[in-house]
């Protein structure tokens, strides 16, 4: 029997290392991109010899990375340990020298980032986060009530606790039965993981600032503190644990490695290659996905397809309604979908000062919390204040502009299209408003008369130009009643042969656990697929059968 052939649709962080894992399991595995270039969401911008990445900017867990650059070709290692010893252990963090393994580094450069962030407050004081654990309880002291020190370690041990069952036992658990949910439920709730993070954070900080350091983080997955279940104050020891990192070069660098892998691994990219519908017929009383169907009208066929695109896009229009029951029409459109971002990119001339106030990763709060999350989340409206995630990473990599210059990134959470806003009237307004308040405010004095390039992307670029619906920029929102079993499933339950991986999908989004879905994923396929111990092992020939 010949080698199975696989099509992944998308080269997104989550396509590629689906990619990569599917040419361990044996698979011949083609990628087709919408785009010219692969990235997904984590597309690079260049301009003026200023390089931009789009996307994600923050690594985390970096043995994920790992992992993947170990594979080879018809060797799925499905066996090995998830989380070693070695790499939960707190002393080994990244910090401490222990960056991208050595296979990591054949393809590209991992360096950690000190502080993690640094956290700007409305009235100009700061909160620096670095897992340090002295300098952590130092800042706590000045900034928090009475009280907060004490509160704060009660916080760290529950974050342990959740960190531990949720992220290192059920890390890569695919909950597709209710029975296997049922299973976890009792520990979740007896760790007070389903409550609102807001609320839970509430039970360990009276200081509204302690409360906001300890709860941004789901931002950067799409997540509204107020409303994301207390599971994701792992987030937090994830990031104590492992650190966070930079790869040299960009996001962009990283994702030319997974490229450069793939490709290694004999797999093949497509480029320019936008799916116009995934085939399906039926067959001995199934529903079978047989392939795809390009934008030129050119058939693929496979024996598995796994698409990367977004859930929504995926299901309501890349599939015909007659073969989808649980993914139907009216699911995409009650689902309740991530928050979006208004994004600049600019490069501007170095004065020598950006870091007497600036990190690598600098979140800057507005002068309200729970009300700009409401008008994002929940009214969905042009809030009139803003929070942004500012980007500074020539900071730490100089060759990703000019000599003298910095290339930069702004972020500012946004709500996604389903607020009608017109973002063609609102954006040259938006940008300027942001460049006079990081002017204004000191962050980057003189900015105007120092910026080269700037151009900026609204929700309008996820949803026209990334094809996610309503423009999300994270896929689902992680909501309790969106996650777990109520998440998309990585196997379709409406068709044979049909996969899901990415964002959102099981676990949910952001880098790691795009990452994470891969190999769940990839699980499934060996299942279904009847991949023996022996090709695990990398013992037997290459051969596959349908169990």
């Amino acid at each position: 029997m010949g080698r199975k052939q696989a099509i992944v649709i998308g080269a997104g962080v989550g396509g590629l290392s689906m990619g990569i894992r599917l040419q361990s399991l044996g698979f011949d595995t083609t990628i087709v991109e919408a785009l010219d270039a692969p990235g997904g969401r984590a597309y690079v911008r260049r301009e003026q010899g200023f390089t931009f990445d789009m996307g994600p900017t923050v690594i985390t867990v970096p043995h994920f990375i790992e992992e993947l650059f170990s594979l080879e070709r018809d060797r799925a290692n499905l066996t090995t340990e998830d989380f070693p010893s070695t790499i939960v252990d707190e002393n080994k963090r990244i910090k401490e020298g222990i960056s991208g393994g050595p296979n990591t580094s054949r393809y590209v450069q991992i360096v950690p980032i000190l502080p993690f962030y640094r956290i700007y407050f409305d009235d100009g004081t700061f909160f620096d986060y670095d897992g340090d654990e002295a300098h952590t309880h130092e800042q706590i002291l000045a900034l928090g009530e009475p009280g907060d020190l004490e509160g704060y370690k009660r916080f760290h041990e529950q974050a342990r606790a959740i960190f531990e069952r949720g992220f290192l036992e059920l890390g890569y658990t695919h909950f597709g039965d209710v029975g296997t949910m049922l299973k976890v439920a009792p520990d979740l709730l007896k760790l007070d993981a389903v409550r609102n993070l807001f609320r839970f954070s509430g039970r360990y900080f009276k200081s509204d600032k302690l409360r906001q350091v300890f709860t941004f983080e789901p931002l950067l997955v799409g997540g509204n503190p107020l409303s994301v279940p207390a599971i994701y104050a792992m987030i937090h020891f994830v990031e104590k644990t492992w650190g966070i990192h930079f790869a040299m070069g960009g996001t962009g660098a990283l994702v030319q490695g997974f490229v450069k892998k793939f490709e290694d691994l004999g797999g093949k990219i497509k480029y320019n290659a936008p799916v116009s519908k995934i085939n399906v017929t039926r067959k001995d009383g199934k529903k079978v996905a047989t392939g795809v169907t390009l934008g030129d009208g050119l058939t693929m066929t496979a024996d598995a397809v796994v698409s990367n695109a977004d859930w929504a896009t995926t299901y309501g229009k890349l599939i015909e309604p007659q073969y989808r029951f649980w993914n139907s029409d009216l699911r995409v459109k009650v689902s309740q979908q991530s928050m979006s971002v208004f994004v600049i990119y600019f490069g501007f001339k170095a004065d020598g000062n950006e870091t007497e106030k600036l990190r690598h990763h600098s979140i800057i709060l507005g002068p309200r919390y729970e009300e700009l999350l409401k008008d994002i989340f929940g009214r969905k409206i042009l809030p009139k204040d803003f929070s942004q995630y500012l980007h500074l990473p020539t900071l730490t990599d100089p060759s990703l502009a000019p000599p003298g210059h910095h290339a930069a990134y702004t972020l500012v959470p946004m709500p996604n299209n389903k607020s009608g806003i017109d973002w063609s009237e609102v954006g040259d307004r938006l940008r300027d408003i942001v460049f006079d308040f990081l002017d204004e405010r000191g962050y980057l004095p003189n900015l105007r008369e120092r910026l080269v390039c700037h151009s900026y992307i609204t929700p309008d670029y996820f949803e026209n130009t990334l094809d996610a619906y309503a423009g999300n920029a994270f896929g689902l929102e992680p909501l309790l009643v969106q996650s777990a079993f109520f998440r998309p499933h990585n196997r379709s339950e409406d068709i044979h042969g049909l996969y899901l991986v990415g964002a959102g999908t099981q676990p949910g989004a952001g880098t790691p656990s795009v990452m994470m879905s891969a190999k769940m994923t990839a699980r499934l396929v060996a299942e279904d697929y009847g991949v023996d111990d022996a090709i695990v092992s990398g013992q037997a020939s290459p051969e596959l059968s349908i169990r």
